[in-house]
């Protein structure tokens, strides 16, 4: 056994040992869900920081850069962006309403289980796309570097992520993360550094990655430019990854797991900057990659940041495969958490009335269920673009998001405005991300009919007919508009001034009139 599979297995086996730790010590539903609410700012900010960035943020960046350029180094703005907009705007809300899933924000305010289930429809795609990427991640890893069979990999990243989440609730996802983040930048920033010096410095570095985009046919001019994949990309991966995430559930399970309301806006303040540091160093890594490689080596993937450190010796490759596997298993077991209380809360009927031991029991059984169903996906599956995948999942998020925005800070907006504006939202996103893989090949260019209008279409506007822009217009359009035309009834308005009330902005005894309308 070489020294990189080692560290592997070393890691992994450690991070095991602390999930069977945490079982030893008994918690309630509250516990697992929201960590006790004893959380403080170091916590948080870590806990939060690790579920933003997972894979999408580190090995899936440098892919990317390695594709197509530096310009994707933005996702760290907009990981700073994504957390500190929710720390100002959202956790206050959901720790004061005592939410775990955002769609109990619609039922709070309407008595609307309707807008609560498609609020949970499009978060749960969303994190289906995470929980499927993970266990398949860990799988190729171990596969690889060990010789185990991929299924078998597959199992074991599955069998990791479901024990720790089932065993360690929110609390112990936050205390990995802390060590998880600190492998991902500090492990990542090694690997970099010792693989440049070793290519001859930084300049020598830039050198190579103009041959190497020189030989592939690269315009180089546009590669090295922040702004060479174009407005129209940049943009999009704005919407996608950052308006999408105050309707991401896990933040409402974090909301409420701060010891102190105070400690909410600078621990996700904190958490930005740890989450904007990954995709910079994973930036860093592409770069270097391109350099020694070039974009034709078909390094997709994790292989883009481990063929690197492994060339550079087999100590430095295990560091740089633990800190992969950090980047994986930090977004995987919190989401998987939040998958599974949301699942509870959002679509078992009756589970407000559940006692603390049954609302327990039931967290962990769907965390079981959904985690394996989730791995059987990841072993049939091809995945190829890990941070294109996860950015269609974030796009399908953005329609909540605008909706609960509209309803927390727009007293107005009726119930039937902020579900047809998500469904409008989802329904167009969805729809146009079909007809972008199903038209998109050359063969439709002299198909005829439909396939070839779209296919004309698409290549004409180009990056505008992304997914993102529909999820994000579509209910910003139709939220405003829907609130004018169909104004709430008195039914709907019942929950008026114990909703608002609750969020500190009017007195709870607060008597809804048409005037107030």
């Amino acid at each position: 056994m070489n020294i990189t599979s080692l560290v592997i297995i070393l890691y992994l086996g450690a991070f095991a040992v602390f999930g069977f730790y945490l079982n030893t010590k008994k918690g309630s539903a509250s516990d697992w869900a929201v960590g006790g609410s004893t959380l403080g700012i170091f916590m948080i900010a870590a806990g939060a920081a690790g579920t933003r960035i997972g894979g999408a943020g580190t090995y899936g960046v440098a892919g990317d850069v390695i594709a197509e350029g530096v310009g994707h180094m933005w996702y760290s703005f907009n990981s700073f962006a994504a957390l500190f907009l929710v720390g100002l705007f959202f956790v206050i809300p959901y720790r004061r309403l005592k939410v775990v899933s955002v769609g109990q924000i619609f039922n709070y305010r309407f008595g609307s289980y309707r807008c609560q289930w498609l609020t949970s429809l499009c978060v749960q795609a969303e994190y289906l796309v995470v929980n499927i990427i993970e266990p398949y991640i860990i799988g190729t890893i171990i596969s690889g570097f060990t010789g185990i069979p991929f299924p078998v990999g597959v199992a074991i990243g599955a069998f990791l992520i479901i024990s720790f989440t089932v065993f360690g609730g929110l609390k112990g996802t936050a205390y990995a993360n802390i060590v998880h983040c600190s492998v991902i930048i500090f492990g990542l920033l090694l690997v970099g550094v010792v693989a440049m010096n070793n290519m001859g410095g930084w300049e020598v570095v830039v050198e190579l990655t103009s041959e190497q985009l020189k030989q592939s046919g690269g315009n180089e001019v546009s590669w090295w430019s922040f702004t060479g994949i174009g407005f129209a990309t940049i943009i999009a991966m704005f919407i996608s990854a950052t308006i999408h995430t105050p309707a991401a559930s896990v933040y409402c399970n974090y909301a409420s797991s701060a010891a102190k309301e105070d400690y909410l806006i600078p621990g996700f303040f904190g958490a930005g900057v740890i989450a904007a540091l990954m995709p910079l160093v994973a930036g860093f890594i592409g770069i270097l990659t391109m350099a020694a490689y070039g974009s034709e080596s078909g390094l997709s993937s994790y292989l883009n940041i481990a063929q690197l450190a492994i060339d550079g010796g087999e100590i430095l490759g295990g560091i740089a495969l633990a800190a992969i596997l950090a980047a994986v298993i930090s977004s995987g077991a919190p989401i998987l958490l939040a998958s599974s209380t949301m699942f509870v809360n959002d679509w078992i009927p009756g589970s407000e009335n559940f006692s603390e031991e049954k609302q327990l029991r039931w967290y962990k059984v769907i965390a079981i269920i959904y985690g394996a169903g989730a791995a059987l996906v990841a072993w049939l599956g091809n995945i190829t673009s890990v941070l294109g995948l996860v950015l269609i999942g974030f796009a399908l998020v953005v329609p909540p998001a605008v909706s609960v925005g509209f309803v927390l800070y727009w007293r107005r907006t009726s119930e039937k405005a902020a579900f047809y504006g998500m469904a409008s939202g989802f329904v167009g996103g969805l729809t146009m991300w079909l007809f972008n893989t199903l038209f998109d090949g050359p063969e439709n260019a002299e198909a005829g009919g439909f396939a070839q209008w779209y296919y004309e279409f698409h290549n004409q506007i180009g990056a505008w007919s992304d997914p993102a822009f529909a999820t994000f217009i579509f209910p910003m359009v139709v939220v405003p508009l829907f609130t004018i035309l169909f104004p709430n009834n008195k039914k709907a308005n019942a929950n008026f001034g114990d909703f608002y009330g609750r969020l500190g902005r009017i007195q709870k005894d607060f008597t809804w009139s048409s005037e107030t309308n």
